[in-house]
């Protein structure tokens, strides 16, 4: 068992003008304008909250731990909160993580934001938690997040059929991805050069 995964401590990371903190109820306001940013909420595929929900959203987010820890996505220039993302399903047995519960404000989408938030939880999740394997999962349809994850370079390990509930009642097939420690030297000198290029 890794020790580093097994007492994981909150910890801020910083990148390219994007910074991962620890989520709290201090950032509920920037995440309501971040969701209300192309009203995320409306679509079926995601699991943005709705306005009234945010609060609920956050302290399920902080119950889940230690199973699950959640980082607020701020813009370091601005300090704008933009969006979220969290480690999920941490199992220190197996030295495994998942990295989940993501999205940005509409206008942050398939910008430098995302490979800038990946390159530092991969980054962290391999080199100093000593991970040896990160796994990512999203719903058959939302085909822009299997996209997001294949341009990782994550390799698609299968589909969980009736697997997961949505938020209109029916039910989801989840696709799944992972990376292995091996797979990373090239994955992260791969994310380096993207966004070199942004």
């Amino acid at each position: 068992m890794n020790g580093a995964l097994a007492n994981f401590a909150a910890v801020t990371l910083e990148l390219n003008g994007v910074r991962l903190e620890p989520l709290g109820p201090q950032h509920a306001a920037g995440l309501l304008a971040a969701a209300s940013d192309g009203q995320l909420w409306k679509l079926r595929i995601t699991s943005v909250p709705e306005p009234e929900q945010l609060d609920a959203y956050i302290a399920t987010a902080l119950e889940m731990r230690p199973g699950r820890f959640a980082f607020a996505v701020i813009d370091s220039v601005t300090d704008e909160v933009i969006g979220t993302t969290s480690y999920h399903d941490i199992v220190p047995a197996l030295d495994r993580v998942e990295i989940g519960y993501t999205w940005y404000a509409r206008s942050r989408q398939r910008s430098y934001v995302n490979t800038s938030c990946k390159l530092m939880l991969l980054t962290h999740a391999f080199e100093t938690l000593g991970c040896a394997v990160v796994g990512f999962r999203t719903d058959n349809f939302n085909h822009a997040s299997q996209a997001a994850i294949e341009r990782l370079g994550a390799k698609k390990d299968g589909v969980l059929r009736h697997h997961a509930l949505r938020r209109d009642g029916t039910v989801r097939d989840t696709v799944i991805y992972s990376i292995v420690r091996g797979e990373w030297p090239e994955i992260k000198a791969h994310l380096r050069y993207k966004l070199s290029r942004d």
